[in-house]
């Protein structure tokens, strides 16, 4: 997929833990992307055929009768098939999307969603929209032009440092209220009809689908189809009524024009511009059909009993234990945890324990049970304060009797989850560095989500998972683990040897400077 790349900013103050890149719906400013959305001399659009918008139920309706009772679950491994699948179902998408995302980029991939949730808007869906404060770098007025839609509404989560807010309330916030600075809401859902849902690893940018030309994430997502859905439209339901989660119109002074129309030919064009967008990823989406069709025939798509879907609640806690009390999702991990007899795995792209965590860890080898841990190197890694926090503590979780292994950066696997375009188009494959949050126990009941092994994740963020009770889907999971744990795609660490040393000595200083940041907040 051709575009101008440009690399977004990360911000590097104290909470640049939380990983993010910035999110901006700058679709109408006179930046960089304001100019790639310019008024095209070409229509476009005029070459694209009309989809035959076949109505989300009508393909639902063969599996209806499983969806009362059991939830239908599908891991998206492939970051093609991910965005291939939000963009299908927002195509034939009857009555709501309701998107929750910590990061939601405009780079190309986040502009062609945008695109997907506009003419999903215009065909009269209800699209809700529910990003996180802290990164977001669009103006208001950006936001307010998208939200103007009269089916689009968007709301900030938490917006106490960044939108509406100038200088002075941010210096106020960072110094008297730095506890709710800190939480923050990493959700990641993807909701449609009610029906069917999208949760795991990937927020909404080129790197998250293997579309990036320089550094690409390996991720991974799940798809589920009735059943718990009705639990991950509850829990946007309780993080959208919040009262941390504000309309963007309450947040901006500056009100739009009654009456106001958007235009957003020119997003439309942007879309349909296949240089931006090309004819064989969008007949790839036209035929997602006869994918599904193959999908049920292998026995990929699994109806299960018993799958849970676990969310922190708004908010996480309260201040009375300042930057930690744990959460929902903490508590039900450390209890699943605890539950295996024979072995666990674990992807973590950032992997920061305290004591507490390392207790649990040996308590378990000592019973015999293995645990093998897949997370970044510091080749690998985009967040060089997490990787602090990880490299302090390393030695002492090695001790506990984990295996570690750390991902490289050029991992063979990159190959097998890099989006055909991309390998066609570039002649040097881009850095991997790993983004699934996913647990396998005992080989019947995997975890995948967007929980991190990191005090963040314990205390601070809100954070969401599915658990799955299949040996046939744990296994396989396991499988794709263990084979990025292999020597071509990850080094095994030891007491007596790391990678670190892969890498320049200037990257590896500025790691040693980030230890002044509390790993209470990575």
């Amino acid at each position: 997929m051709s575009y101008l790349h440009f690399l977004r900013s990360k911000n590097q103050l104290m909470i640049r833990a939380i990983f993010a890149l910035t999110l901006s719906f700058g679709l109408f400013s006179c930046s960089a992307q304001g100019d790639r959305l310019s008024t095209s001399t070409t229509d476009y659009c005029a070459d694209i055929p009309e989809n035959n918008n076949k109505r989300l139920s009508e393909y639902l309706a063969p599996v209806k009768h499983n969806m009362h009772d059991k939830t239908g679950v599908y891991i998206l491994e492939q970051g093609i098939e991910a965005m291939l699948s939000r963009a299908w179902l927002t195509e034939h998408a009857e009555k709501t999307i309701d998107v929750q995302y910590f990061i939601f980029s405009t780079d190309n991939i986040g502009l062609i969603a945008i695109d997907y949730l506009v003419k999903a808007a215009e065909r009269g869906v209800r699209v809700r929209i529910l990003v996180d404060d802290i990164m977001v770098e669009a103006s208001g007025s950006e936001l307010q032009t998208l939200a103007a839609h009269k089916n689009i509404s968007i709301k900030i989560y938490n917006p106490v440092a960044n939108i509406g807010k100038n200088l002075f309330d941010k210096i106020i916030t960072l110094t008297t209220n730095f506890h709710q600075l800190n939480q923050r809401m990493h959700n990641k859902t993807f909701t449609v009809d009610g029906k069917v849902a999208i949760t795991g690893g990937r927020n909404v940018a080129d790197e998250y689908f293997g579309y990036d030309h320089l550094y690409n994430f390996r991720d991974r997502d799940v798809l589920l189809i009735g059943g718990i859905t009705d639990k991950v439209q509850a829990s946007f339901e309780q993080f959208w009524q919040s009262d941390l989660s504000v309309d963007v119109s309450d947040l901006i002074k500056e009100k739009t024009p009654e009456g106001y129309v958007p235009n957003f030919a020119p997003l439309h064009q942007y879309a349909c511009n296949p240089l931006n967008f090309v004819a064989s990823v969008r007949k790839k989406i036209k035929d997602i059909p006869e994918a599904i069709t193959a999908i049920q025939q292998e026995q990929q798509l699994q109806w299960l009993d018993n799958v849970e879907y676990i969310s922190d609640l708004p908010g996480k806690n309260n201040a009375n234990k300042f930057l930690a009390g744990g959460g929902l999702s903490t508590e039900k991990l450390v209890a699943l945890l605890q539950s295996a007899n024979k072995s666990v795995v674990i992807q973590t792209p950032y992997l920061i324990t305290t004591k507490a965590t390392r207790k649990i860890l040996k308590s378990l080898v000592d019973k015999g049970i293995s645990i093998h841990i897949l997370t970044n190197s510091l080749a690998s890694n985009d967040n060089l304060e997490a990787f602090s926090g990880y490299q302090r503590d390393r030695k002492a979780l090695l001790k506990t009797g984990v295996k570690i292994f750390e991902f490289k950066p050029d991992a063979k696997i990159r190959q097998k989850v890099m989006s055909e375009v991309m390998q066609k188009q570039l002649t040097q494959a881009p850095i991997f560095g790993l983004h699934a949050k996913s647990m396998v126990i005992d080989d019947h009941i995997a975890v995948v989500g967007t929980y991190n092994v990191d005090p963040r994740s314990a205390n601070l963020n809100t954070e969401n998972f599915v658990i799955i009770p299949s040996t046939k889907i744990a296994l396989e999971i396991k499988q794709g683990m263990l084979e990025e744990m292999q020597p071509e795609n990850a080094w095994p660490i030891s007491l007596d040897w790391n990678p670190d040393g892969e890498v320049d000595l200037m990257k590896r200083l500025k790691v040693k400077l980030r230890r002044v940041v509390p790993k209470s907040i990575l």
